[in-house]
């Protein structure tokens, strides 16, 4: 990854584990493999539904985060599904969202190639706005790859 990034891109997230969120509690409901109090991780189909499910998801992930938090959550995860949706050709994306007391950490992973953000093309409104919203809005966030899959994260500063 070059270091020449927008201000707060980051090639791995502080704290990040490959098993993020690490332990929660929940069932499995459809693609959810789990959910709780502390985040969740969803496995996504790849056709136009999926923004939406994840939007779902994120609905009910905690009551005690912020509502401006809440919904910059939903605004970056539906940029970031949408992108995985119309720009790879994977079969899955997975959304996972780890609730920590200081942050909130989200990743979308799927199996697409990987790219590295061009600072001078992320506001370009023919590439979309995907990444430009999630530069302005995440005080942290990158993409990585780890060989098998792609995942762009970000972090959401709690209040």
């Amino acid at each position: 990854m070059r270091n020449m990034a927008p201000a707060g891109w980051a090639s791995s997230a502080p704290g990040y584990t490959p098993y993020m969120p690490a332990e929660m509690q929940g069932t499995r409901d459809g693609g959810m493999s789990r959910q709780g109090r502390e985040g969740l991780r969803l496995r996504l189909g790849s056709g136009p539904e999926a923004a939406a499910e994840a939007r779902r998801a994120i609905a009910n992930i905690r009551a005690d985060l912020d509502p401006p938090l809440v919904e910059t959550l939903r605004l970056l995860v539906t940029e970031l599904v949408t992108n995985s949706v119309r720009h790879t050709d994977c079969d899955a994306i997975t959304l996972r969202v780890a609730v920590g007391s200081s942050a909130v950490l989200t990743e979308v992973t799927d199996d697409g190639p990987v790219f590295e953000p061009d600072p001078e093309s992320l506001d370009d409104p023919d590439r979309g706005w995907g990444l430009f919203l999630v530069q302005m809005l995440a005080p942290r966030w990158g993409v990585s790859d780890d060989g098998s899959s792609k995942r762009v994260w970000f972090e959401l500063n709690r209040a």
